[in-house]
C-alpha cells in the first residue's frame, strides 16, 4: 500500500511504499487486548502491602482466660477479627507480569500499526528534525497539520526535535526500537517518518 508523505510545513514529499505484512493486516481486538494486558501487567508496581498478624504492634498476651467468661476464645488482638489486628490473606509485593510468546507480541505490535493504517490515522513525515531546538517553532507546525494527541516514532530521536517537543502536552517521541502496541493505541494520530517506517518493517517484516 502506498501513502503520501508530507514534510513539518505540511508540503508533499513524495510517497512511500508500506509493507502489507506490516501495515495492510486486518486488526484483531483480542490480539491487542492480550499485548495490552500483557504490557500493563509488565509495568505494574506490584508494591502493595499490609500488616499480618505478626507484624502488627498490639501485645501478645492473652486478652481473658481461656474458660468461665461466657464468651468465645481469644488469644491476642493481633486477631484479624479485632479492630487494627493483623489482615488474613492480604496483599504482598509480588510481580504482576506474565508471560507472552515474542510472536504474539511482533504480531500485536504489526496489527496496531495495521490499525492506524487501517483508520486513517497514520501519518508518514519525511524527517523529524529541526536545526535549533525552538518549541514555538514546533507547536505551530503541529496546529497547522491538526496534531493533537500524536506519538512520533523515528529511527533515531533528533536531539533538537525531541528538546522542542518535551514542553507540547500531546505531542511524544519514541525511536523505533521503543515503539509498542500500548503507546500507539493510546494516541489519536501515529506520525512515522521515511527511516522510522524503513526501520519498523526491518523489524517486523
Amino acid at each position: 500500500m502506498k501513502l503520501d508523505v508530507i514534510n513539518l510545513q505540511a508540503a508533499p514529499a513524495g510517497e512511500v511504499e508500506l509493507n502489507e505484512a506490516v501495515f495492510g493486516l486486518e486488526p484483531r481486538a483480542d490480539l491487542l487486548h492480550r499485548v495490552v494486558r500483557w504490557q500493563r501487567a509488565k509495568a505494574q508496581a506490584g508494591t502493595h502491602k499490609v500488616k499480618t498478624r505478626s507484624e502488627t504492634s498490639y501485645s501478645t498476651k492473652k486478652i481473658y482466660r481461656q474458660k468461665g467468661t461466657g464468651g468465645a476464645r481469644h488469644g491476642d488482638r493481633n486477631a484479624p477479627i479485632f479492630r487494627k489486628g493483623g489482615v488474613y490473606k492480604g496483599p504482598t509485593p509480588r510481580s504482576h507480569a506474565h508471560e507472552l510468546p515474542k510472536k504474539v507480541r511482533a504480531l500485536g505490535l504489526k496489527h496496531a500499526l495495521s490499525a492506524k493504517a487501517k483508520s486513517g490515522k497514520l501519518v508518514v513525515l519525511e524527517a523529524a528534525e529541526l536545526a535549533e531546538a525552538k518549541t514555538a517553532v514546533l507547536a505551530k507546525a503541529a496546529r497547522d497539520l491538526g496534531w493533537r494527541k500524536v506519538l512520533i516514532i523515528d529511527a533515531d530521536v533528533n536531539e533538537n526535535f525531541a528538546s522542542a517537543a518535551r514542553n507540547i502536552e500531546g505531542i511524544d517521541i519514541l525511536p523505533s526500537m521503543g515503539a509498542n502496541v500500548y503507546d500507539i493505541l493510546k494516541r489519536d494520530t501515529l506520525v512515522l517518518t521515511r527511516a522510522g517506517v524503513e526501520a519498523l518493517e526491518a523489524r517486523l517484516a
